[in-house]
């Protein structure tokens, strides 16, 4: 979240030249100098891990390491391992990458041998989601989501002591890491407990302190959560933040976007909420076809309720498209969508502050709905003219960084502002390979 970090302060190393970091983490926002990871003690004796727009960087003491790998795709988590001795005669064994288990290449090392770890000196200060530089908090925050935050001071590990393959998907997936010397500053933060998201696991009592607005979300390694993609746009481009969940227009143009996860099966529930919209006549906000893309027109290739003379549904595809003349009702600054859409069915229903205002709308005998049926991918989707913000719940819990204000439920531990209608389901990994 933005403005939000963890960070303490540390005591003496229980050994120099050595340490393992491991970590779990979903991308939101892409651009560059995002942290991780930071240990500061002077400018001349700081660690810190971030990104460098799709790649990552590990700098110690003004020296660098950086992956050639690519990290862009806002859907996934990953999981990272970092296993550092700087003791090693061959440069190439002083870092170690590891991602989702598998060693990667790097572009070439110039960390020098023993060279020292900020973590040995006493009261270097410890961030996560941000750093420091010149005795000064920066403003660097990370936009994403992290898991299971592991920092071991002096071993280097293999990524196996953090994750495993599973034995029946042969996907890579955490392992509760047992038998580990996690050193004076190791730490262990699951962000298990809502109340105290800076407890640390490890045993050594090494906590945090949280800082801003950080959330807890239930979008985990485990059960991934639809986020909106930056990635998968219209000619023209939104501003994302809030790890992706919240989206600005950016001026007088068609403007758009789509969801991370697609579905071609089942029943889907969702809210948006403006907070900032101008314009509010010319949003589109439904479910977008995309196996037949129009980049040029996003408010095609869907069902989208249209907030637009009284309101609408309206329907498109790559060509032709059309619209209800029906006045259901229009959405304000403040007011909460919700989009129930039954694809088995070829429905949709629209709610307005948990009230339905229009009601299994039959979408599936409309001319122009060959993009949003017959097993065609649809996903989430907003389309707009103009300025000003939106953002998407997807049953984490929040509004950007609001969180809702009651708990409406689908039965399944997805977190809506208003309780979902039966039989529909919120977007994540869990929910597609059951009822999609």
């Amino acid at each position: 979240m933005a403005n939000s970090y963890l960070n303490r302060t540390g005591t003496t190393g229980t050994a120099d030249y050595k340490m393992t970091y491991s970590a779990w983490f979903k991308r939101g926002n892409l651009g560059s100098g995002k942290e991780l990871f930071c240990i500061y003690k002077t400018n001349s004796n700081r660690l810190f891990l971030r990104n460098n727009g799709d790649t990552f960087e590990l700098q110690i003491s003004g020296q660098s390491n950086s992956t050639t790998r690519v990290f862009r795709d806002v859907s996934a988590w990953y999981h990272l391992v970092i296993a550092v001795d700087t003791t090693q005669a061959t440069q190439s064994d002083r870092i170690k990458w590891y991602v989702n288990g598998e060693q990667i290449s790097d572009g070439g090392s110039t960390i020098g041998q023993n060279t020292s770890l900020p973590h040995y000196s006493s009261g270097a200060n410890y961030y996560i989601g941000n750093g420091e530089y010149n005795s000064a908090v920066y403003s660097n925050y990370w936009d994403g989501y992290m898991s299971h935050v592991a920092f071991v001071d002096g071993s280097a590990l293999a990524p196996t002591v953090f994750g495993q393959t599973d034995s029946t998907s042969g996907i890579w997936k955490f392992k509760s890491p047992t038998g580990v010397t996690w050193g004076n500053n190791g730490f262990h933060l699951k962000f298990e407990n809502s109340g105290n998201l800076g407890l640390d696991s490890s045993g050594q009592t090494n906590n945090f302190t949280v800082n801003g607005n950080l959330k807890q979300a239930v979008d985990n390694p485990s059960n991934v959560y639809a986020t909106m993609n930056p990635l998968y746009k219209w000619d023209n481009v939104m501003n994302y933040s809030d790890a992706n969940t919240s989206l600005t227009g950016t001026g007088s143009n068609w403007q758009g976007s789509i969801a991370t996860l697609g579905v071609s099966a089942g029943k889907w529930y969702y809210e948006a909420k403006f907070t900032s919209a101008t314009s509010l006549d010319n949003w589109y906000i439904g479910f977008n076809g995309l196996d037949d893309y129009n980049t040029s027109a996003p408010y095609r290739n869907g069902v989208k309720f249209y907030n637009y003379d009284g309101g609408e549904i309206y329907v498109g595809d790559t060509g032709t498209n059309g619209s209800t003349s029906a006045n259901y009702g229009t959405f304000s600054n403040g007011d909460i969508i919700g989009i129930a859409l039954d694809y088995d069915n070829e429905t949709i229903s629209v709610y307005k502050n948990g009230s339905a205002i229009v009601t299994n709308y039959d979408y599936g005998s409309q001319t122009y709905s060959s993009t949003i049926k017959d097993g065609k991918t649809i996903s989430p989707c907003v389309s707009h003219y103009g300025t000003g913000t939106i953002s998407f719940n997807f049953g984490n819990g929040f509004f950007g960084t609001t969180a809702i204000t009651s708990a409406g439920s689908n039965g399944n531990g997805s977190l809506f502002e208003y309780d979902v209608p039966s039989g529909f389901y919120a977007l994540n990994t869990k929910n597609i390979n059951t009822y999609g």
